[in-house]
């Protein structure tokens, strides 16, 4: 990180205005997380079969990390102050007076925890026993902020108890043993792992543009979650959509806003939501259909899918930041107008994601403007 030279001021209202100041994630001592009621990882040709975990392993770590010191030099150049979390010892037992977890997961994507909106960062709750303390991660540059802007709001929601009363009982195991027909009504009913004992949302599962937020309704962000970002944002459109995907996690490898009036859709994920498109239609907002991204799979240790391609970061609205490896997707911005800026990223996605996942915004210049005049009653 460059010297900071810069005055420290929290603001940012959407995904595409200037970016000025981020955060730029860490690989250092991520884990494959012990299980828990929220998930399991079963990986037996690469090592970790059912009920293992451990350390990813050093080599992809530190390729890792090149690949995210190399990101935030590359945002340095264009003058931006790019700031690192703090990484914690993510191996070591963790535990409240409702459970003890075997070990915590990383601190390589800030967007699942941290949600800016204008000049507020809210740390989410978290849906993962595995995350619950990931917060911690952040609270020196968060305290920093504090301390600089007179006018940063520094919130953080109520932590759930996550209890086994938050998920359903052996959801996954149950969720293998369905029928196509079964899993298809799942997924149309919005029958995810979480209960509606308590509110739960990761920051990841939130899309920004002015006074409208979108909300994924995910299997780590339920209904009370949502009622509850309605509640603290008050003063905001609250949207919630959904897609047809069988383990929905984060809406920024499925439903991508770009800049005013461009939105970027998984070709694969089709929208569920009612009234969704007619919104946006209504809106005169164009819904691009994704390329097709360069893998076909999940790569080795990793939780995220190919879709990867689409998790982007938008410097400005003329300026995105890509996977180098997904040029298909490069090709299709550059004719959508974009000046496209290649990023060597395909080994963090083990550490929890692309571009998008892993920044925070801090800083984007601009204001809360209206992007959505023309509202459609229930959505």
């Amino acid at each position: 990180m460059t010297a900071n030279t810069q005055k420290t001021v929290v603001n940012s209202w959407n995904e595409w205005d200037p970016l000025k100041h981020v955060i730029v994630g860490r690989a250092d001592g991520t884990m494959i997380q012990a299980p828990e009621p929220a998930i399991e990882r079963d990986w037996p040709d690469h090592g970790f079969p059912l009920g293992t975990y451990g350390l990813l392993p050093k080599e992809m770590e530190e390729k890792a990390n090149e690949q995210l010191d190399n990101f935030a030099k590359i945002l340095e150049s264009r003058g931006l102050r790019v700031d690192r979390p703090t990484p914690l010892d993510f191996k070591q037992v963790v535990q409240t007076p409702d459970w003890k977890q075997k070990t915590m997961f990383g601190c390589m994507p800030p967007r699942d925890v941290l949600l800016t909106v204008g000049n507020e960062i809210l740390e989410a709750t978290m849906s993962y026993r595995s995350r619950w303390y990931e917060y911690l991660c952040y609270r020196p540059l968060l305290e920093q902020y504090f301390k600089e802007d007179p006018n940063f709001k520094w919130e953080a929601a109520p932590k759930p108890r996550l209890t086994e009363h938050t998920y359903k009982k052996d959801y996954w195991r149950k969720w293998e043993k369905m029928s196509e027909e079964e899993k298809d009504q799942a997924i149309h009913n919005r029958d995810w792992v979480l209960t509606e004992k308590e509110p739960c949302f990761d920051a990841a599962d939130i899309s920004r543009a002015g006074k409208d937020i979108f909300v994924y309704h995910s299997s780590v962000t339920n209904k009370g979650g949502i009622d509850w970002l309605r509640r603290h944002f008050s003063s905001h459109r609250i949207h919630v959509i959904w897609f047809y995907e069988t383990n929905p996690i984060h809406i920024d490898a499925t439903f991508v806003l770009l800049r005013p009036g461009l939105a970027l859709s998984n070709r694969k994920r089709k929208p569920l939501a009612p009234g969704m498109i007619e919104f946006f239609k209504k809106n005169d907002w164009e819904i691009a259909e994704c390329a097709e991204p360069a893998l076909d799979g999940y790569p080795p240790l990793s939780f995220c899918s190919q879709w990867l391609s689409m998790n982007t970061l938008m410097l400005d609205t003329k300026t995105i930041c890509v996977d180098a490896q997904e040029i298909k997707q490069m090709e299709q911005f550059d004719k959508l107008g974009f000046e496209v800026i290649p990023v060597p990223f395909a080994d963090v996605s083990a550490f929890g994601g692309g571009l998008h996942c892993a920044t925070a915004d801090v800083n984007r210049q601009g204001d809360c403007e209206d992007y959505f005049p023309k509202q459609i009653e229930g959505f």
